[in-house]
């Protein structure tokens, strides 16, 4: 029988700044809790951290907004300075309505304001954007993860997303390395012996919503370790998030 899934926040790590070992802070504050990590574990990382370890951190004293930017601004009640941000984040621009900027990225996420943040971003007008490889970064916290501890965990780099249909943001994976994004079930058996039509588990979402339920948003836990699915995890680093992306023309809210 399985042991089910265990979620261990990592606590005690400092704040996050840029140039930091994100790989040697986790050890660190794990070893400190008394805990190891396990092959067969799954590091999830909150993009925030992922951001400023990355340098991904701006000041909008900086930003000199285009036209375009404080018309949007204008229209749409926010900082122009913002705005700019955004659309220099985006490869285009998918709903401009009300309060609300939805873009997709270059790195080709739909989401809000581009995944650009200010909560948890010390300073003011501060904000961090999204890294940007974040399966790259994935891969590289996992490969810094081997080297100093010999175990191979899968990483997750999650944040939070809004969703069609439903009220409420829900953290989901934008980077992983070790883990196959998806289990498709399409053309399996399912009790009764009928086969699957649609059926494909978005397995790294799942793991990056799991983990965001053992931590607070402002408790500064970063990171949590998602224990139990190893049935998941695999020694490829494998394809990354992205390969959970719809295409445009199978997309209907586009």
């Amino acid at each position: 029988m399985s042991r089910g899934v265990e979620i261990l926040p990592v606590r005690g790590m400092p704040e996050i700044a840029a140039g930091d070992r994100l790989a040697e802070l986790v050890l660190k504050s794990l070893t400190d809790g008394g805990e190891t990590l396990e092959g067969g574990d799954v590091v999830v990382v909150a993009q925030k951290a992922v951001s400023k370890a990355e340098n991904r951190v701006r000041s909008l004293r900086d930003v000199e907004p285009s036209q375009r930017a404080r018309e949007l601004g204008a229209a749409l009640g926010k900082d122009a300075r913002l705005v700019e941000l955004i659309l220099g984040e985006a490869r285009r621009v998918i709903r401009a309505e009300r309060d609300v900027l939805i873009v997709e990225t270059v790195g080709g996420w739909i989401c809000a304001n581009a995944g650009i943040d200010a909560s948890n971003v010390p300073g003011t007008g501060m904000v961090t954007m999204l890294p940007v490889d974040p399966d790259e970064s994935a891969r590289r916290i996992r490969a810094e993860i081997a080297a100093a501890a010999g175990v191979r965990p899968a990483v997750v780099v999650a944040d939070s997303f809004g969703r069609p249909w439903r009220l409420g943001q829900a953290d989901v994976a934008i980077g992983c390395a070790g883990i196959a994004p998806l289990d498709d079930w399409r053309d399996r058996p399912d009790r009764d012996g009928r086969p699957l039509a649609a059926t494909v588990v978005a397995v790294v979402d799942e793991v990056a919503a799991a983990a965001d339920l053992g931590r607070d948003k402002d408790a500064g836990v970063p990171v949590c370790i998602v224990r139990g699915l190893e049935r998941y995890v695999t020694a490829e680093d494998g394809p990354g998030a992205r390969a959970q992306q719809r295409a445009a023309e199978d997309d209907l809210f586009r």
